[in-house]
């Protein structure tokens, strides 16, 4: 294992290392950020860090819980950032270590230009984003030329909790097939209203993706009209992804976990609809 490490860049004391962990498997865990995670002399990470992968850490290494929920006591922005400058100022190897891709709703940009301008080197790794490595675990493709040429990644809400204004979802709605809506259960009412409201049709396939690429993931899928009733009779729970599209009924061919507990997949799942 070691040999695939040799030509990666070293993890030099006095620098931090933003690195998108990924969505959950630690299957998907890129090389540089498994490097990473050996090499650190302390790891903050979110909440959305498996144990699994954590536990790549070598002997010896500080973890920092430093996860955001959804409701819970948590620590502000300013402060993690604050304590990556202070870490690097001690001369240690810092791995700030996030769940999916840290430039994708992930706050990676904010911490890193907290960094420049203390004046501490950093690198970025990406890691597989939610919305890509969780829908490929559902059996869902993000594109399919069949279906789309231009996919959305919005998220649910923005710095204050709240569905963001800043978001044109008429615009959305018209122009991208498919939707991909991140941390969207809280507000999925709201914005589900204003999608409909925008001319999506009542009946187009909704997928919810919980958990997604753990042992625990879920997927409920329903249609616009239905989904909140759906929702309330489920056991679905954030963290989630939410498809919004045609690319959903990919699910009935593409469902290669399902195929392995046993479900028989569809060669043609889009039969019968127009094209």
């Amino acid at each position: 294992m070691k040999r695939f490490f040799e030509p990666l860049a070293a993890f030099e004391p006095g620098w931090v290392w933003l690195v998108g962990a990924g969505p959950g498997d630690p299957g998907l865990l890129s090389l540089y950020g498994a490097h990473a995670i050996q090499q650190a002399d302390v790891i903050v990470y979110d909440a959305l860090v498996t144990e699994d992968i954590l536990g790549f850490a070598g002997p010896g290494v500080e973890l920092r819980y430093a996860g955001k929920r959804g409701g819970k006591p948590s620590p502000s922005q300013r402060d993690i950032s604050e304590t990556l400058v202070e870490l690097a100022r001690e001369d240690k190897r810092v791995l700030r270590l996030k769940g999916g891709d840290p430039f994708v709703f992930g706050r990676g940009g904010e911490e890193a230009l907290a960094l420049v301008e203390a004046g501490v080197p950093f690198r970025v790794v990406p890691g597989i984003t939610a919305g890509i490595g969780g829908l490929a675990y559902a059996g869902i493709a993000a594109t399919h030329r069949d279906i789309n040429h231009a996919i959305a990644f919005v998220t649910g809400h923005d710095a204050s909790g709240a569905v963001p204004d800043t978001v044109d979802w008429a615009a959305l709605s018209k122009g991208s097939p498919v939707l991909v809506v991140y941390m969207a259960m809280k507000h999925w009412p709201t914005i589900r209203e204003r999608l409909i409201a925008a001319g999506r049709p009542a009946g187009e396939p909704v997928a919810f993706v919980c958990e997604a690429t753990t042992a625990g993931q879920q997927v409920l899928e329903t249609t616009l009209a239905a989904s909140l009733e759906d929702l309330a009779e489920s056991a679905i729970k954030p963290p989630a992804i939410v498809v919004v599209g045609g690319s959903v009924r990919l699910r009935a061919g593409l469902d290669w976990l399902g195929a392995m507990a046993g479900r028989t997949l569809t060669a043609d799942p889009l039969a019968g609809v127009k094209r």
